[in-house]
This record gives C-alpha cells, structure tokens and sequence, in this order.
C-alpha cells in the first residue's frame, strides 16, 4: 500500500514513515500543500495522511481541491488542531477520519488498514482470485490451499495487479509503487518478479503486454 504522508515536521514524518514502512507501506513525505496536491494529481496512492497546518497550501485547502477534482483517494487528517470545529470542518471538507497529535503509533496503523480496506469493498485485508488467496495483513499467498513464499516486492506487484485485476498497469508505474521518488531499481527487476510470480502460482496467472506493462485478466487461470 502506498501512502502520501503531507507533513511539515520532519521528526513526526520520520517517525511515521519508518513506522508504517515496517508494516509494508511504501510512504512518499511532501512538506507542502501544493507539492502534495501536484503529486496527488500525477501518481496513484492508496492512502492520504494530511497534517493541517502546512507551508504552500493549509491542509483543509488542500482538502477541498482534491475532493473538488473528484479524487476519492482515502485521506486521514493528522493534526494538533484538536477542536470539535476542527474535525467537523476536516470531515464536512471530505476526511475520512481525524486523528490528533499526540497520537499512538498502532492506532495510526489500525486507521490506515481499515481506510484501504473500506476504500477497496473489504472487510478484511484479502485479495482472492481463483485458486490464489493473499493475507494482506500477514504478507502471505496461499496457492491452490499451499503457502507460497514470495520475495516482499513480489508480494506486493501481485497485489497491485489483482487490485487492478482487468486493467493493464504501465511499468513506470508499477516502478513508482513500489519504489516511490527515492530509489532506483535495475530495469529488469520486474521481469524478475513476474517470473517469481508466474512460477510459484500459474504462468497464467500474469499476462505481459509487450512495450506496455501487466495485467492479471479478469478471468481465472486454470
């Protein structure tokens, strides 16, 4: 899952970025409004963490254009302003939850988790397609009832594509979800992870789209 973490205080965007990339989020900080608008506009996350008081743009303005452009992106506030009016002016501007400084860790998680799987119609992190079942909460592929072990990166390019089941995914993408703005990866690593794939499940079960990117089909592999 990747979040956009939109925060001015570099010690609490540590804090949470390497805490919530210990539980397998890939986080992307920005500590402006407006940087975090553009890149909003110009890559797919999974989830929004905004701070309200922000050099650029504040965070309710924030808001409100992205919820303006019709994004739908879940977006949970994280903010010191701590009255009711706050909240309800965060919610009523479309949050889908309000969470205030201090704040516990775990809780912080919880939210994230439970915004993803309300905004994907689960009640439970599972993604299931055929005889395959991935535990998004335990990082575990079960393939015809037997665990498959697959590399982190692995895991995590499969569960794009089943999110996207149907819909042809580019590789820059796919690149940028699972290496975000601050690394750099030899251009053959897909390639080495559908293998990867494609070897512990079916060689069906991904299909390449030459010069384009992957796509898992709508229809099971046998």
């Amino acid at each position: 899952m990747r979040v956009l973490l939109v925060e001015d205080e570099r010690l609490i965007a540590d804090a949470i970025k390497t805490f919530l990339e210990r539980h397998e989020f890939r986080v992307d900080w920005i500590d402006d409004g407006l940087l975090a608008e553009e890149a909003l506009k110009n890559s797919v996350f999974d989830l929004v963490i905004l701070d309200l008081g922000l050099p650029g743009q504040d965070g309710l303005a924030f808001l409100k254009s992205v919820r303006d452009d019709q994004k739908d992106t879940p977006i949970v506030i994280l903010s010191a302003r701590e009255t009711t009016k706050n909240r309800i002016d965060g919610l009523n501007l479309g949050a889908d939850d309000y969470l205030t400084k201090p704040f516990d860790m775990n809780e912080l998680l919880a939210r994230c988790r439970a915004l993803v799987r309300r905004s994907a119609g689960r009640t439970r992190m599972l993604l299931q397609h055929g005889a395959l079942t991935l535990d998004l909460d335990q990082k575990k592929a079960c393939y015809s009832g037997t665990h498959v072990i697959l590399q982190p990166l692995a895991f995590r390019l499969l569960t794009i594509l089943l999110e996207r089941r149907g819909r042809v995914v580019s590789k820059s993408d796919l690149m940028e979800q699972l290496y975000g703005w601050e690394e750099n990866a030899e251009s053959n690593v897909l390639e080495v992870y559908v293998s990867q794939i494609r070897r512990k499940t079916s060689s069906q079960m991904i299909r390449t789209i030459r010069g384009v990117g992957y796509i898992v089909d709508e229809d099971i592999p046998a």
